[in-house]
């Protein structure tokens, strides 16, 4: 497990990070999200060794990080650093002898890598020549062909069609049921809740909220329910401990006072027919996005 503890990092007076803490676990997508400027970048080359940091530790296994460990890490930046005019095989197969594979493995390693990101009928063009989309694939093949234990991945689905994006996801979701640790930042907020197991909202440097996607969802929730009924739904509009959200007829998304008025309702409902559906509504990624940054 990568683990940060209590980094903080200034550029003169104005403090890029302060005290961030947080834990990317084996096995698991962790999705780092956070506006223009909130220190996701900074964290990412902190982590990778790029930037020093002022305080804190950082650890992999309990074990304070080194350089030999971060030969074993994978980074895809968020600005593209591959060479123009390689071919895209021959400059994946380059990246993976630098890692210490043979000749043979090399070449075979980024073949198949590129084929299962959809680059296959692309091994011989120019990196220059590559949509800005492939360029991304690419560049995501470069951090993966060395079988890293930890990826670490700043925006890696910027400039992808959806198909794309799925392509990438199901290769990260391969590398984390494989044992890695996944850390990427995006900005896409509905590609994150899609596909990260864990969530890390950052905001002026500081830590806003971590943990599964699950406890956050539930640790924001309110009582918010949707109501489908065959019947009109308007009586709720002068429920007591209740308040009306959206309404359509046999459509309804209200807010419960408490547990025991959302059982209220959907017994009253039933009495005054058929309910096709009664059901808690949880916060979106936006949504708790914008309400712990605030």
């Amino acid at each position: 497990m990568l683990q940060l503890t209590g980094i903080t990092k200034a550029y003169g007076e104005r403090l890029a990070l302060d005290d961030v803490s947080f834990d990317v676990k084996p096995g698991r997508l962790t999705g780092f999200v956070g506006g223009n400027g909130a220190g996701k970048t900074t964290t990412m080359r902190i982590v990778l060794g790029v930037l020093a940091k002022d305080s804190g530790a950082i650890t992999l296994d309990n074990t304070e990080l080194s350089e030999a460990d971060r030969r074993r890490f994978g980074y895809m930046p968020e600005e593209r650093g591959l060479y123009p005019k390689m071919k895209v095989q021959e400059h994946i197969t380059y990246l993976a002898r630098l890692h210490g594979f043979s000749k043979a493995d090399a070449s075979s390693r980024a073949t198949a890598l590129l084929d299962q990101l959809g680059l296959g009928e692309r091994l011989n063009d120019d990196v220059e020549t590559l949509s800005l989309g492939n360029q991304q694939r690419a560049q995501i093949a470069a951090a993966l062909v060395h079988d890293p234990e930890v990826l670490i991945l700043d925006e890696p689905f910027s400039g992808l069609d959806p198909l794309a994006v799925d392509v990438v996801a199901g290769v990260l979701h391969e590398r984390a049921q494989a044992g890695a640790a996944v850390l990427f930042s995006s900005h896409q907020l509905d590609v994150v809740e899609r596909l990260c197991d864990d969530l890390i909202i950052i905001a002026n440097g500081q830590i806003r909220a971590a943990g599964s996607r699950e406890h956050l969802r539930a640790q924001h929730s309110t009582r918010r329910f949707e109501l489908i009924s065959e019947g009109d739904t308007g009586w709720l509009r002068d429920d007591p401990g209740v308040t009306v959200l959206e309404f359509d007829g046999g459509y309804a998304l209200f807010d419960a006072d408490s547990d025991e008025v959302a059982q209220r309702v959907l017994r009253r409902a039933v009495e005054l027919g058929a309910v096709a559906s009664f059901a808690p509504q949880h916060p979106s990624l936006a949504q708790i996005f914008k309400e712990v940054i605030q």
